[in-house]
């Protein structure tokens, strides 16, 4: 529900882009028809799980800012699971050799539709990949297999600021984008390399619901990753980039990441102003956020050269709201000396900064200290901090097979 809702103010976003003509606007009135009603459904359903039939006690949804906490079953954040070893491969894509396929796109494309069960594994050997390639909703179960971060590499430079003019979305710039529910990879380097200029220029995009993304590299500048619904799981991942680099609604949990900001492609030694997250929660009802747990946030060597050269130039925060009920929590993570005191940074002006929830807790390192950080991020109480665990989070117990 939480997905359908994101997905129709989405659906009413673009169209007010399109033009004005009267179907476009009476399309409008009735995805807003429509959102009205998912909202409503949305919320009866929270009270009910709360209050059951006791109508009179039904209220609007509560944020974590209004006192309101999930219940919390266990008392581990992380599970030990991931991608499945020893997975043997369907089919082996290679750019020369006895595979089957040349393009990672054909191997897709070859994949059975609507697998209930079984996975479809294509390994992915060694090599330069350019291409654009998509994984759509009937491709359930795919995996892909590479042979290590930085050996297989799926490049693309697909961007909104240079290709306006073609159509280009942030949506359909991605490198690689997937749809199809219980994605897995391993091993693979995903990078978009839209050069000055490029603005949005996505690597990854995920809609793939009980998605899990493993020892996978995802290399960029603005809106690197675009997490953009439903449950993932990224475990052991290196995540680079510098304009809100990690975005979107979805409900994500990053275990075990490497985080790193990255110089911008103009002028980097004039300055900048970074955000590592911009998440998009909508409603309060949705049970979207971003959970980090034992990640580290750092910058690239190249930029903590430019950093150390002029700290108060070079400023980057742990998140801004891109929409009003952002949430986003790191939790026992490590921070270097590049975060801003302030820890995170306004969206706009008093935009969401009363409706937002931002929450830290048992993170170390020199950019770590919450004595300065701005009054509406909040430090998580610890009765509450299993709320984002795994478990109760993105319901991973569940889903993310237990061997790794």
């Amino acid at each position: 529900m939480s997905a359908a809702l994101g997905y129709q103010h989405g659906c009413s976003a673009g169209l007010q882009k399109v033009n004005d003509t009267s179907r476009v606007i009476q399309t409008i009135v009735l995805m807003e028809s429509l959102i009205g009603f998912t909202s409503n459904t949305l919320g009866m359903i929270i009270n009910f799980d709360i209050h059951g039939n006791q109508i009179g006690s039904w209220s609007p949804p509560k944020t974590e800012r209004q006192g309101f906490w999930e219940g919390v079953t266990g008392t581990r954040m992380d599970v030990k699971g991931g991608v499945p070893l020893n997975l043997k491969p369907n089919v082996m894509v290679c750019k020369a050799g006895n595979c089957e396929y040349r393009t990672v796109q054909d191997a897709v494309n070859a994949a059975p539709n609507n697998l209930v069960s079984e996975r479809f594994v294509i390994w992915i050997k060694a090599g330069l990949y350019d291409e654009i390639v998509r994984v759509p909703m009937a491709k359930r179960n795919l995996v892909f297999l590479g042979d290590g971060m930085g050996q297989t590499v799926i490049t693309g430079s697909l961007n909104v600021g240079n290709m306006a003019n073609s159509g280009v979305t942030t949506f359909e710039s991605a490198t690689v984008g997937v749809l199809g529910d219980g994605f897995m990879a391993r091993d693979v380097t995903i990078q978009n390399t839209a050069g000055a200029g490029a603005q949005q220029a996505v690597a990854f995009r995920s809609s793939s619901d009980r998605s899990v993304i493993e020892n996978c590299e995802f290399l960029g500048n603005q809106d690197t990753l675009y997490v953009n619904s439903l449950r993932q799981y990224y475990k052991s991942c290196r995540i680079q980039g510098n304009v809100d680099f990690i975005f979107g609604n979805a409900a994500a949990f990053f275990q075990d990441c490497d985080i790193l900001v990255s110089p911008r492609i103009v002028n980097p030694e004039n300055g900048e102003t970074n955000a590592v997250t911009a998440h998009g929660r909508i409603e309060p009802g949705q049970s979207t956020g971003f959970v980090f747990h034992n990640c580290s946030i750092n910058g690239t060597p190249e930029y903590m050269k430019l950093y150390n050269s002029n700290p108060s130039v070079h400023r980057t925060y742990l998140g801004r709201p891109w929409k009003e009920y952002s949430r986003t929590v790191y939790i026992q993570c490590q921070f270097g000396d590049l975060i801003n005191p302030d820890g995170w940074m306004p969206w706009s002006g008093e935009f969401a900064l009363n409706t937002l929830y931002y929450g830290e807790f048992g993170n170390t390192g020199a950019g770590a200290n919450a004595k300065e950080r701005v009054l509406w991020s909040s430090q998580i109480p610890a009765q509450h901090v299993y709320s984002y665990s795994v478990q109760n989070f993105i319901q991973g117990d569940r889903w993310i097979p237990s061997c790794s």
